[in-house]
């Protein structure tokens, strides 16, 4: 492994990528089928500073770009909304990144599933809940987590409001939100988390408090009506925590400088 020792030397981008897929699984954990997981885009083979983000976009490139950064760890990789001509913004992203030798790598599913760096597993200990096992299942694989608990509702939604505003967004809650309510058993599923799978299998494991990222309308009639409580933290707060302890991970092992990009959507 070459170290980085100027501005010249670098990490293997080939050895980055064996090492990110390796731990993520990435080539055996389904997806969707635009998320494309692993290596997205190439560089030159160098990688001497990494950027984190939770997603692709312009705003990002151009932060990637300003701080000389050559690789990007994203959560929501390039080709998100599926098969699109490289014209206006797309090409504008492409030619930075291109131009500025920044190499692309993006984990959806695999991160968010991750025992260690996973968005969901590392939601539940920064609110104080214990993981039992695993929740929200997607083609037979646990993607949340779930455990027991008995703690006021009203406090952990706090404790969700307090990390949600931390990372630019905010928590609403809805479905079971009377004052004396308490948490007994809860599930998490980051990003858009609220599904009929997903309340089904509450229901099933016997729920009362789920923790989502974001959710169709209808899931908080459908909360309400089911007797459970729903709180939204929001789809970009509840996946920031995946990609920065990744990417402080990548930091630690390969002794290279990692930057967090932030870059809210408020959503």
């Amino acid at each position: 492994m070459t170290r980085t020792t100027g501005d010249h030397e670098g990490i293997s981008l080939t050895e980055v990528v064996a090492f990110l897929d390796d731990i993520l699984q990435t080539a055996t954990t389904p997806d969707y089928q635009n998320a494309l997981n692993g290596l997205q885009l190439t560089n030159s083979g160098s990688i001497t500073r990494i950027a984190v983000a939770v997603d692709f976009s312009t705003e990002v490139v151009d932060a990637v770009v300003t701080a000389e950064a050559n690789f990007l760890l994203v959560h929501h990789g390039m080709f998100w909304s599926g098969l699109q001509p490289f014209v206006g913004g797309y090409y504008s992203r492409l030619r930075s990144l291109l131009n500025a030798d920044v190499a692309v790598y993006a984990s959806h599913l695999p991160l968010d599933r991750h025992g260690d760096f996973g968005n969901n597993v590392l939601l539940a200990r920064t609110l104080g809940l214990n993981i039992q096992s695993g929740f929200a299942h997607f083609k037979d694989i646990p993607i949340g987590v779930q455990g027991s608990s008995d703690i006021e509702t009203s406090i952990l939604v706090d404790r969700v409001r307090t990390f949600s505003r931390k990372h630019g967004g905010d928590a609403i809650v809805a479905g079971r939100t009377s004052p004396e309510a308490r948490t007994r058993r809860w599930g998490i599923c980051t990003g858009a988390g609220a599904s009929s799978d997903t309340l089904n299998e509450a229901s099933r494991e016997g729920i009362d408090t789920l923790i989502v990222g974001e959710g169709p309308h209808w899931t908080a009639v459908d909360a309400a009506d089911r007797g459970v409580t729903i709180i939204y933290a929001g789809h970009y707060a509840s996946e920031t925590l995946g990609v920065y302890a990744l990417g402080s991970e990548l930091s630690r092992h390969f002794q290279v400088d990692c930057i967090r990009i932030s870059a809210p959507t408020r959503l």
